[in-house]
């Protein structure tokens, strides 16, 4: 699995990134779990054409000492289809951004 982490976060950090998750993705069934909704500009081609499986999403896991940024485009609807894919450039950059955003509103320093 291709993510970006952020590792050695205070247990501060990691109620502040908590609460932040919170307020602003949609939560997992699992605890820790949360999901960034990919815009529908976004999509890349392997998402094209697959309305049924949308709306498409990247997985945020906060974890006791670390928050990962899963790299993989994920279906809401749909486990096993080829519109499950890696995140384009485009993709990427926009998770990556909205990491970027989120330890720096939360002042995160790890």
């Amino acid at each position: 699995m291709r993510y970006f982490m952020v590792d050695e976060i205070s247990f501060l950090e990691k109620d502040n990134l908590d609460s932040y998750l919170k307020r602003t993705l949609k939560p997992g069934s699992l605890e820790g779990v949360f999901f960034l909704e990919l815009p529908q500009d976004l999509y890349g081609e392997a998402q094209l054409g697959h309305d049924d499986c949308a709306p498409f999403y990247f997985s945020v896991i906060l974890e006791e000492r670390s928050i990962k940024f899963e790299l993989l485009v994920r279906s809401a609807a749909n486990m096993h289809c080829s519109c499950i894919a890696q995140a384009t450039p485009a993709q990427r950059q926009f998770i990556l951004d909205f990491a970027d955003k989120m330890l720096k509103e939360e002042m995160i320093t790890a």
